[in-house]
């Protein structure tokens, strides 16, 4: 694991097998992210899968060159996806989903790469979609679009509100 890369564990304790299912989640802090992360708890906690929580990060550019203005970008992304984390718990604070083991991983890099390998191994991978109103509201968000199209697992993607 590079400086730029972080994992962790929340929840009940279960021991890590290569035949253990894992749902890969995409969260970036967006409601669609932590609808997408709910839907994989609980589709977690019918498959007795864990989940793994994916945030990705960069530096922003100008011109092709990043921008070093002093923040701690991983810090930011971390935090986003421990209170994303909490929101969904706190929504589900007692049953089966309230034991689904969650895993984090943060990673400087494009965020469609990094969850088409972080779901080399996984049984599902789950991303949210941002509408944008008005007619491209059909349309996927650029990181949906390209892990439908590349992933190694099923996707499931997730709306933030009903149609």
């Amino acid at each position: 694991m590079s400086a730029s890369q972080r994992s962790s564990v929340s929840g009940s304790s279960v021991s890590g097998s290569s035949s253990e299912l894992v749902i890969v989640v995409g969260v970036d802090g967006s409601p669609s992210s932590i609808k997408a992360l709910e839907w994989a708890v609980d589709q977690a906690a019918l498959t007795k899968a864990s989940v793994e929580a994916v945030t990705a990060w960069h530096f922003p550019n100008s011109y092709g060159v990043p921008l070093p203005d002093g923040t701690n970008y991983a810090d930011l992304a971390a935090e986003a996806l421990t209170k994303a984390i909490a929101v969904v718990k706190n929504a589900r604070p007692d049953g089966p989903a309230a034991e689904v083991r969650i895993r984090t991983w943060i990673a400087e890099g494009h965020a469609a790469q990094i969850l088409l390998d972080r779901s080399a191994d996984a049984s599902l991978l789950v991303v949210g979609s941002r509408g944008h109103g008005g007619f491209t509201e059909a349309l996927l968000g650029s990181v949906s679009q390209h892990v439908v199209h590349h992933a190694p697992c099923p996707v499931v993607i997730i709306r933030d509100r009903e149609i």
